[in-house]
C-alpha cells in the first residue's frame, strides 16, 4: 500500500471576504498537492523522471522551505535558519540524499503550512513587509504570490506523477 494524503480537499466558497478566499484557495492547493502522492511508495515519490532534480517528494519539501521563507521569515520576520540549509545549500529541499522518508517530510511538509496559517492569522492583508528582492509588499501580495507557487509547483506534479505512473488524476 502506498502513501495517503492526510488532507481531504477543502471546499473553497464561492462568496467569501478577500481574506477568507485567499486562505482557502492556498488550503486547497496545499491539499491538491498531496493528491499527487497518492498510491506511491518513498522510491516512485523520489523517482527522477525529468532531467532536472524535481521529484515529487521534492516538491513537497521545496513548497515546505517555501512556506517557511514566506510565513516565518518575512511575515513573522523570526529570522530562524530555513530548511534543507536554503539559502547556503543550492536546491537542498530537491536533493534527498539525507535519508528522510517520505512520511517524514510530509510531516514536516503538514507543521509547516499549519504554522503559516497561526501566523496568518495574526496579520492584516495591508501589513507590509520589505522583502530582500521585491522591496516593500503587503500580506496579500503574499498570499497570492503563495497561490501562484502552488499552481506552478501542482502543474509540475501532474506531470511528473503522470510520468511516473501514467496516472492523471487530478
Amino acid at each position: 500500500m502506498g502513501f495517503k494524503s492526510p488532507l481531504e480537499q477543502p471546499d473553497v466558497p464561492h462568496i467569501a471576504s478577500e481574506r477568507e478566499a485567499l486562505a482557502a484557495w492556498l488550503d486547497s492547493h496545499r491539499a491538491e498537492l498531496l493528491t499527487k502522492l497518492d498510491g506511491l511508495d518513498d522510491e516512485q515519490a523520489g523517482r527522477r523522471v525529468l532531467p532536472s532534480l524535481t521529484t515529487l517528494h521534492g516538491l513537497v519539501r521545496h513548497l515546505t522551505k517555501v512556506e517557511h521563507v514566506w510565513f516565518v521569515t518575512v511575515i513573522a520576520a523570526l529570522g530562524e535558519p530555513a530548511p534543507f540549509g536554503f539559502p547556503e545549500v543550492r536546491d537542498g529541499d530537491f536533493r534527498l540524499d539525507d535519508g528522510a522518508s517520505l512520511a517524514a517530510d510530509v510531516g514536516r511538509y503538514l507543521a509547516a503550512c499549519e504554522r503559516s496559517r497561526e501566523i496568518f492569522a495574526l496579520v492584516s492583508l495591508d501589513d507590509v513587509r520589505t522583502h530582500r528582492r521585491f522591496g516593500d509588499i503587503d500580506v496579500r501580495w503574499v498570499m497570492l504570490h503563495m497561490i501562484r507557487e502552488y499552481a506552478q509547483h501542482n502543474g509540475h506534479a501532474d506531470i511528473v506523477r503522470e510520468l511516473i505512473d501514467g496516472s492523471t488524476n487530478g
